[in-house]
């Protein structure tokens, strides 16, 4: 499902999911895997062919979190560096849990609900994805 126009990077389409809970706490996973191994993002990934972005949306989540979501409306979209010559176009939408039991899976070492205060020192401490915060306050996320 990448592009590549030739005069540039491979681009990689990929989905991420804003969830809050009931207290306003916001789900993030601690990537596994490059880019970003160790460090703390939103549940998402890559699109597979064929796939549309809400179907995405609710695979990556069921697998890095154990979680049922129902996609609901994209809330913004950022470019970031991904692995040697691509670009990741990632388009981040609000979901809601439906069911399932948080647990990290797949490419997530580790899965938890944070207040906003503990996002913003995950971030102070350089332990988040680049950008995160500033994209998240940005949309009004935060």
């Amino acid at each position: 499902m990448a592009e590549q126009d030739g005069a540039g990077p491979r681009r990689v389409p990929c989905v991420g999911a804003i969830i809050r809970d009931e207290a306003e706490r916001l789900l993030l996973i601690q990537r596994r895997n490059e880019p970003g191994a160790g460090l703390w993002s939103l549940p998402g990934g890559r699109i597979e062919a064929g796939e549309t972005d809400q179907r995405a949306v609710v695979r990556e989540v069921a697998e890095e979190t154990g979680l049922v979501v129902t996609c609901g409306r994209l809330v913004g979209s950022v470019e970031r560096p991904g692995r040697p010559g691509s670009v990741y176009e990632i388009r981040d939408y609000a979901a809601l849990v439906a069911g399932g039991v948080l647990a990290a899976g797949d490419d997530a070492a580790d899965a938890r609900w944070v207040t906003p205060a503990q996002a913003g020192a995950l971030d102070a401490a350089g332990k988040l994805t680049d950008g995160l915060i500033a994209a998240l306050r940005s949309w009004g996320v935060l």
